[in-house]
């Protein structure tokens, strides 16, 4: 696509696939052909801040620059208090993937879709236990609006997570899960951020050219990890303990 209108900061992100520089993000390699059975569901990753790069910043990050995460609220049957992109299950009347996440991340967060501008579509990622065929629109938030918890049967809290905060190397780290999971995570704002969601979020960051160097040798012990963040009771022992957490899914 045409990077004229996107802010300069984001031009790498818009033209370039997730990677995994350091072999340590099984999600982004997911891009399996699904089965026919497979439920199509789609995940919003929104970027909010200044159109204007910081020169200053590696990349020209903005000072302000941000993004936006749910968190699945605790009484949930399945992924209970995890953090995910606004995302959920295709619905009939959806046309495609963009159409799916700009519903559900309006139904979940508030936001109003006309203000988000479209970056790129990623390849979907199909999910094995869940049998989900999971599409990634990738977007900018030019005209932000107020976001807050919809149904708090569904969500307990709606954040605009600071990118510098993000990629600052002391919130980064690798999870092992007791199943055998590894893979990328991240702790902000009193929120671990892991599997799936967390998976995206450094596929997306390793081509985005404001990472910072980080200890990818520091590896956590998730249980504990969750527990010292008051999340102790969100850890799933499924199959899919690292797939997205999607409405629709229990």
């Amino acid at each position: 696509m045409s990077t004229d209108d996107v802010p300069p900061w984001l031009h790498k992100i818009a033209n370039n696939a997730p990677s995994d520089p350091h072999g340590t993000n099984p999600v982004i390699s997911r891009f399996a052909e699904a089965d026919a059975a497979a439920r199509k569901a789609a995940v919003l990753v929104l970027f909010g801040g200044s159109p204007a790069s910081d020169p200053a910043a590696a990349g020209g990050l903005p000072a302000d620059a941000d993004v936006l995460l749910t968190q699945r609220a605790s009484t949930m049957r399945q992924h209970r208090g995890q953090v995910a992109f606004p995302g959920g299950g295709r619905d009939p009347d959806d046309d495609g993937p963009v159409a799916t996440a700009l519903r559900e991340a309006q139904e979940e967060t508030g936001l109003d879709p006309a203000g988000v501008q479209l970056l790129r579509v990623l390849p979907g990622i199909y999910v094995p236990p869940s049998k989900f065929d999971v599409t990634t629109v990738v977007a900018y938030w030019r005209t932000p609006s107020p976001v807050h918890v919809v149904d708090a049967q569904e969500a307990e809290r709606v954040v605009r997570v600071p990118l510098r905060t993000l990629i600052d190397p002391a919130n980064r780290f690798v999870v092992v899960h007791p199943l055998g999971y590894r893979g990328p995570a991240f702790s902000v704002d009193g929120l671990v951020v892991w599997g799936f969601t967390g998976g995206i979020l450094a596929g997306l960051l390793a081509v985005s050219g404001w990472e910072v160097e980080w200890d990818v040798n520091d590896v956590r012990d998730l249980e504990s990890t969750l527990a010292a963040a008051g999340m102790g009771d969100t850890l799933t022992r499924t199959p899919e303990m690292d797939s997205p957490s999607l409405r629709g899914a229990d």
